[in-house]
């Protein structure tokens, strides 16, 4: 099954193109030695969008029409002047995602940045808006960062059946909800528990950390939710959660993959918590659930089972459309393909910069 691969790295963003007997190739990247913080293939039109994240030379995003070939520079987006002409107004320090619109929306795109904002193109990315109904939430007063120093918005769900029914997963600020494009918001996450917090506000929905929300394609009211305090499933969209009981070796994590057509399956790496953020005993595993987290199998065959350090990042492991196949990509530069379901894993790549986000090409 010959595949296509996206690697978004801290040195560039490179593209893995499957041969023969399950060798991948990768070439020369696009941006060498320029993180890359975000990549997106529109299915909608194959257009390719990559953010870069560059410091203090300021946020770039680029997009190319021929699958990375030539590179056209858009604007990027930024935060609009404060109404009060005293108050400097932030600067975008990274996009953290890209989502595209639906397929009734040809042309329109999601950016969710740090510090978190939401902001909207109706035009490939040659302009962008953010999004104040929900910059101007009371709440955002109480939303604060996580491993960042400001909060960041991370997950974007767009709801395939009705595009203008949104999700968003803010660290540290909540799962938020808009059922009009983005014109109003609900906060969602009932359910969800913040055990970093003082007693009496571990419930605060305003203040969670979802590390990561992923639904399913399929059945898009099922998101499921790697959180800092564990695991979480909700079947309405967001608008609440059950806590799912810790699989072993850790319900802590970043990355979470849903199924595209079962909503029942879904995929999580665990880690040590907090300081650490290393592989538990310094075993890479993978978990899965195929009964809607009633129960989880560990899975490690052809992974480090000891002195591995690898983390997985939020955005760096995905599945295919089959939903047979994954890729993982860790901070320190491996890449595993991953059949049968994550059943078993090879070694594809040892020697790439440390990986921010993989996604296969769909088309």
């Amino acid at each position: 099954m010959a595949g296509s691969l996206l690697v978004a790295t801290r040195k560039g963003l490179f593209t893995g193109i499957e041969g023969t007997e399950g060798h991948w190739c990768f070439g020369p990247p696009a941006f060498l030695g320029e993180p890359v913080s975000a990549v997106l293939r529109d299915p909608r039109d194959g257009a390719l969008y990559a953010a870069l994240r560059l410091g203090h030379f300021g946020v770039k995003l680029h997009r190319s029409a021929d699958d990375g070939e030539t590179w056209t520079e858009l604007p990027a987006p930024a935060f609009p002047p404060e109404p009060d002409a005293g108050e400097k107004a932030p600067a975008v320090d990274m996009i953290w995602t890209l989502a595209a619109g639906g397929a009734d929306e040809p042309g329109l795109l999601w950016a969710g940045t740090l510090p978190a904002a939401l902001f909207r193109s109706t035009d490939r990315g040659e302009s962008w808006t953010r999004i104040d109904s929900l910059w101007t939430v009371s709440e955002r007063a109480q939303w604060f960062g996580g491993g960042y120093d400001h909060p960041g918005l991370h997950s974007i769900l767009v709801d395939p059946r009705d595009s203008r029914r949104l999700t968003v997963g803010i660290s540290c600020g909540g799962v938020w909800l808009s059922e009009d494009a983005g014109a109003t918001w609900v906060l969602g996450g009932a359910g969800l528990r913040a055990d970093y917090m003082p007693p009496g506000r571990t419930d605060d929905r305003a203040i969670q950390d979802p590390h990561r929300l992923a639904h399913c394609a399929a059945a898009p009211d099922v998101i499921w939710c790697q959180h800092h305090n564990g695991l979480f499933r909700s079947t309405d969209r967001g608008a609440s959660f059950t806590t799912i009981a810790p699989p072993a070796p850790s319900g802590f994590g970043f990355a979470a993959v849903a199924h595209p057509a079962d909503p029942a399956t879904a995929w999580f790496v665990p880690a040590v918590k907090d300081e650490c953020r290393v592989p538990v005993d310094g075993r890479l595993v993978v978990t899965r659930t195929r009964d809607a987290a009633a129960s989880f199998e560990t899975l490690g065959t052809g992974l480090p089972g000891e002195g591995a350090y690898d983390l997985i990042y939020r955005h760096a492991m995905d599945v295919d459309a089959t939903g047979e196949r994954l890729a993982m990509g860790s901070t320190t530069g491996n890449l595993w393909i991953g059949e049968a379901g994550g059943a078993h894993w090879r070694l594809v790549s040892a020697h790439l910069p440390p990986i921010a986000q993989v996604a296969f090409v769909r088309s």
